[in-house]
């Protein structure tokens, strides 16, 4: 068995994916194809979750609390991001639909996507593949914007986003 080097952004993107699919089956190559990466990276990235205990032995039932606590604890610390230049984007943080009826932010910020509809403050994406991703799974969009804000979000918008992600991780 590997050594454990740690999570890295992509293993939280898998596991939110899961979570997005619901009670629907799926197969290491349905979250690579989904997700826009690799069968081995998803390989890898649920031992390292399992290695974490954010997933069972089985590598199919996610332990919720412990990933919510990460989350909720961990999260902003152990993957921080320093917004960057003014791109055009699809929204995510506050700016994401959901979260832009809530607060008046004088800035959107935004992932990096040609074909995005706003302009705003760049935010890195937790992986390459998310922007796509996003588009194509309404759940997952609301919790990888829900997770962006509590990369750059203020105090307000930051308990709004782990109450959203709260309903819907622990349900």
């Amino acid at each position: 068995m590997r050594a454990h080097n740690g999570m890295r952004p992509l293993d939280i993107v898998i596991l939110l994916k899961i979570i997005s699919l619901g009670d629907t089956a799926w197969q290491y190559r349905d979250l690579s194809a989904k997700l826009y990466i690799s069968i081995s990276e998803v390989s890898e990235s649920l031992s390292r979750s399992h290695t974490a205990g954010l997933i069972d032995e089985s590598k199919k039932k996610l332990r919720l609390t412990s990933l919510m606590e990460f989350i909720e604890f961990g999260f902003s610390y152990v993957f921080p991001v320093i917004p960057g230049q003014i791109v055009t984007g699809i929204p995510t943080a506050h700016s994401h639909p959901f979260y832009k009826n809530q607060f008046s932010g004088s800035v959107d910020y935004v992932w990096k996507y040609e074909e995005g509809p706003i302009r705003g403050l760049s935010i890195e994406p937790l992986h390459k593949g998310v922007p796509q991703a996003a588009l194509e799974d309404e759940k997952l969009y609301l919790l990888l914007s829900s997770i962006d804000i509590l990369r750059v979000g203020r105090s307000r918008e930051k308990k709004m986003a782990l109450e959203q992600l709260k309903i819907i991780i622990l349900k």
